[in-house]
């Protein structure tokens, strides 16, 4: 076994390798760049490195250092974790030339699973079902048109290298071809530094299906069951669930069973994932292979009871694997959010800022992975998840409320995440009752927003704790204000009944509070309807608040602003207004302030690196051109124009940083170009 192991990587990944090394006695060694000098992988490894500056080129993913690093500290192995060198084949031979054993499959192996197109001639000769298409490298527009009326449409283009959804473009009809083909090329060029693409058909509605498999170096190859992952946002995936909703005991064999005829055929050792696309009528063909750990790996963990990491380091030390395919039980469901620095109300842009408040939730059946806490910097130059959270029960409904119980309790503030709307996901109708394909975001939200009404049940215990908040600190007022003698000399309990009107949104609600903080129980009705409420000692007056409704316990999240209250509840994130009777009177009328929309300028909506300046001062635009392109958290996004109109000043250059709402370029203020 291994004496000492250097983890490649950073953040969440890295700790929780740190933590399966650590209780198998193996000392370990973290490398980090100078932006993540304070965080907690770097501190909780036995060793650390500092491997350069902030930019991934220039650290995470610069071999020579952490090859020469692994060397300087007397490392057995390397562990890449997932992302950065994880899947690179170089690496990996040359980690085994330097004389360290790379945790991860062979470099072989991952060159032709790498490769979406040698990989797919694989599975064929595996015999794995695959997507009908041409999937060879295109040779030009002609060929595509050709090819494009034997497949039939809608067909997808897709890059021969890389992932992550980069270069993909669907085509629905002929006429679009053209421009799709020339934009996908050039994307795939710019991303990978190569510029091969295949087309097959587009699965309408499909379903993301993966299956984890191990495998040694004595030829045992097993599956680890199913994994659905068909919640995403830009190809990328943030809920995952095991088993899925779809897949029954015979269909789970079949496909474990060509998942692993694959990785033979491959001649795959340690972990991996054969990723599958799954159509309506549960068809099921090849999608890719990734040659390393998943994100999503914690979900297969919790219904099998086995370490995937501790696995990965037996493996790669020779040891064969500890059961065989009849020995792998899967018992209950889990389910797993990915807590992102991202605004999912402004098109999941990253953000990034300092983490001034942190706290996660703990309890039965909850776990989280980590790799931030409070004082942490979240930058641009690194993946946006920053956490997971994952849930587990002995049904897929038990596994839901305690993941949606868990999400109340993450509580975040420095910078905006994606956390209200994973739970908001997870709380949804269509969620609940397992219709899940790819499109689920854009079929069920609007702007981050649910198109289902919210539940007003839900809404109700959000305003009781509003209410409850508003009226506790009401009276704190009024008793710090009481003549000393009258506090002294006349002990009384306080009055019981209390009435309030509670504006959210367009709607009012009318509430009544009968009950008292010396005895802590409340009966609260909101209009018509009644609940019975215990309320906390002292935790009520804080940002997190703990109610017992009806017998059953609930955490909520407040942040105050000036007079209203915002509430987080269930994904609901909505500004409270509380009044008294009196109050309400006086202000009813008063029309809201509305906010100017300013679009004399372009305002940059995320942080990040200019790429590209796709405009001359001068030029006349439309509404919607493309004006810059900016890179962020491993991300390439356009910025377009929101209006028409001539440009008047550019403000930024390539190789410039921007920060969120700084100003990119002014247009001229009149329809006429300015001279």
């Amino acid at each position: 076994m291994f004496k000492k192991i250097l983890i490649a990587n950073r953040g969440e990944i890295a700790a929780r390798i740190l933590h399966t090394c650590k209780r198998m006695g193996i000392c370990t060694v973290a490398v980090f760049s100078e932006v993540d000098f304070r965080s907690p992988f770097a501190r909780e490894a036995d060793e650390a490195a500092l491997i350069g500056p902030a930019p991934s080129r220039e650290s995470y993913l610069d071999q020579d250092k952490i090859i020469s690093t692994a060397l300087d500290y007397a490392c057995d192995a390397i562990h890449p974790g997932y992302g950065f060198l994880s899947e690179n084949a170089n690496f990996a031979q040359r980690v085994r030339e330097a004389g360290l054993c790379f945790i991860g499959p062979p470099a072989p192996a991952i060159a032709m699973l790498g490769d979406k197109m040698a990989s797919k001639a694989l599975a064929i000769k595996a015999g794995v079902p695959v997507a009908p298409g041409h999937h060879e490298a295109l040779g030009g527009l002609e060929e595509a048109l050709a090819l494009a009326e034997k497949i039939g449409f809608p067909l997808l283009l897709k890059p021969a290298a890389g992932g992550g959804g980069r270069g993909m473009r669907i085509v629905n009809e002929a006429h679009e071809l053209g421009a799709a083909f020339a934009a996908c090329r050039e994307e795939t060029r710019k991303s990978f530094g190569d510029d091969r693409i295949f087309m097959e058909r587009y699965i309408q509605r499909p379903r993301h299906i993966e299956v984890q498999i191990m495998a040694d170096n004595h030829g045992n190859v097993i599956y680890l069951g199913e994994r659905e992952c068909s919640i995403q946002r830009r190809y990328q995936k943030i809920i995952e669930e095991t088993p899925s909703t779809a897949v029954d005991r015979p269909l789970r064999k079949e496909i474990g069973r060509v998942a692993c005829a694959l990785a033979r055929e491959a001649g795959y050792t340690n972990a991996g994932t054969v990723e599958f696309i799954m159509d309506p009528e549960k068809n099921f063909y090849f999608l890719e292979m990734n040659t390393r750990l998943q994100v999503e790996h914690p979900v297969t963990e919790m219904v099998t009871s086995l370490d995937l990491v501790e696995l990965q380091i037996r493996v790669a030390a020779g040891e064969p694997l500890p059961l065989k395919q009849e020995d792998v039980t899967i018992r209950g469901w889990a389910i797993e959010a990915r807590i992102c620095a991202e605004d999912p109300a402004r098109g999941f842009v990253p953000t990034t800022g300092m983490i001034t408040r942190y706290a996660m939730p703990r309890g039965k059946g909850v776990r989280v992975d980590s790799g931030i806490e409070a004082g942490s910097v979240v930058s641009i130059y690194y993946d946006s998840l920053l956490a997971k959270v994952i849930a587990f029960g002995e049904n897929r409904e038990e596994a839901r409320q305690t993941l949606m119980r868990a999400l109340n309790g993450c509580h975040i503030e420095g910078l905006t995440t994606n956390g209200d709307f994973v739970n908001a996901v997870v709380d949804h109708p269509a969620f609940v009752q397992g219709d899940l394909s790819t499109d689920f975001i854009e079929e069920n939200f609007v702007s981050a927003k649910s198109k289902s009404p919210t539940r007003l049940e839900n809404l109700h215990y959000m305003i009781m704790g509003a209410v409850l908040i508003y009226h506790t600190r009401k009276n704190l007022v009024r008793e710090s204000l009481k003549p000393m003698a009258a506090v002294v000399g006349g002990a009384h309990l306080p009055r019981e009944s209390h009435d309030y009107v509670v504006r959210v949104d367009e709607e009012v609600f009318r509430v009544n509070l009968h009950g008292n903080q010396v005895t802590r129980r409340w009966q609260i009705e909101i209009n018509g309807s009644n609940y019975e409420v215990i309320t906390p000692e002292f935790e009520y007056y804080r940002r997190r608040l703990k109610l017992t409704i009806n017998g059953s316990r609930h955490m909520f999240r407040f942040r105050y602003q000036d007079d209203h209250i915002q509430g987080f509840f269930c994904g609901i994130v909505r500004t409270i207004e509380v009044y008294t009777p009196r109050e309400w009177n006086l202000v009813k009328f008063m029309p809201k302030r509305k906010e100017a929309v300013q679009q004399d300028v372009l305002k940059c909506p995320m942080p990040g690196l200019v790429v590209a300046v796709c405009v001359e001062e001068g030029a006349y635009v439309h509404r919607g051109d493309e004006l810059m392109r900016i890179e962020s958290m491993k991300m390439e996004s356009g910025i377009a124009s929101p209006r028409d109109g001539y440009v008047e000043k550019i403000l930024f250059k390539p190789g410039q940083t921007v920060e969120t709402d700084d100003t990119l370029l002014i247009f001229a203020n009149s329809w006429q170009k300015s001279e």
